[in-house]
């Protein structure tokens, strides 16, 4: 998900009073959070306005394109056999999701791959759904589909509710899937926990091009979902197997953020193993999580990574909570 500075703002301020951020207190348990928004409240917090939302569009190659809206961006492989989308954000944008797929030639979406089962990502499935799109998850994230829960963010949480029936993945798979569609062989990977316990990266070889979803990001620190099946070491593996997969050519489009190349994701994966092993010392010298936050091991990382005062917080405590738990 985005980590926005308006929703860092608004958890922030709600939390100021919350022990375990609070200087000099205790390090909190994993499972500890600050205030629970409703999906209505992080839309307003990230400061999301559904009705002014443009959708942009990158042409990656004939056929195949990039959307960018709210939420999670979305790969699009359009042609004689129909369209296959990659993660749907919100059935609020959908009218402009869709306008924006007829301008490339798509007039029904035949399938959605969600990368993984969080809000931003899928919730487009519940318009989708019932159009008769077929959806397509790893099974961990069909399972995650099926019930409430609390997406924990360290500082503050969002609530996602479970799914309807029609919003459901149609077809999951655990380990690798393959697609045949539009001259495109399309791989799906799962490689373990990593973003969630569902994570899926889309690989086009036809076009030369991977989605990873959350797994990676291109917008900032990434958030690891440590309390639904995230993991750090998971996220730099899964990240290390994808770009063993592809090549130097291989365009990359992450999560969030602009479109890259395998030469961004090595970074992502270098810096990932370097935080990792700071704070993994940090906790093995007895250190809480505030003192892990003052000795501020992202510190070198924070202007390549956009970081700022309200962001930190957030991608520590769960990096925290990825190495306690």
């Amino acid at each position: 998900m985005n980590k926005a500075t308006g929703i860092f703002g608004l958890a922030l301020s709600l939390a100021i009073a919350s022990p375990a951020l609070a200087h000099g207190s205790k390090a909190p348990e994993p499972a500890s959070h600050g205030p629970v928004m409703s999906a209505d409240q992080i839309y307003t917090a990230f400061g999301w306005d559904f009705d002014k939302a443009e959708i942009k569009t990158q042409k990656i190659a004939d056929g195949f394109y990039v959307l960018f809206g709210l939420g999670g961006n979305i790969a699009v492989s359009v042609g004689k056999d129909g369209t296959l989308i990659v993660d749907d954000q919100f059935p609020q944008l959908m009218p402009k999701i869709k306008a924006a797929l007829k301008d490339v030639g798509s007039d029904k979406v035949d399938f959605v791959i969600n990368t993984h089962w969080h809000f931003d990502h899928a919730d487009g499935n519940l318009t989708l759904g019932k159009e008769g799109s077929w959806i397509v998850s790893q099974s961990n994230s069909r399972a995650m589909m099926l019930d409430d829960h609390i997406v924990n963010f360290g500082p503050f949480a969002g609530e996602q509710k479970a799914y309807p029936e029609h919003a459901l993945s149609d077809i999951t798979f655990d380990r690798t899937m393959q697609f045949h569609i539009n001259d495109q062989k399309i791989d799906l990977l799962h490689v373990g926990p990593a973003h969630t316990n569902g994570d899926t990266a889309v690989i086009f070889r036809g076009v030369n091009a991977v989605h990873l979803g959350d797994v990676f990001n291109n917008s900032g620190y990434p958030f690891i979902d440590a309390d639904n099946g995230g993991d750090l070491a998971g996220m730099i593996a899964f990240c290390q197997a994808v770009h063993d997969a592809i090549d130097d050519d291989t365009i990359v489009i992450p999560g969030h953020g602009p479109v890259t190349d395998r030469a961004k994701l090595a970074r992502y994966i270098e810096v990932l193993t370097i935080i990792q092993g700071r704070v993994q010392a940090l906790i093995d010298d007895g250190k809480s999580l505030t003192e892990i936050m003052a000795a501020k091991p992202t510190a070198e990382f924070d202007t390549e990574f956009q970081a700022n005062a309200m962001m930190l917080p957030s991608f520590l405590s769960r990096v925290y909570a990825s190495l306690t738990r």
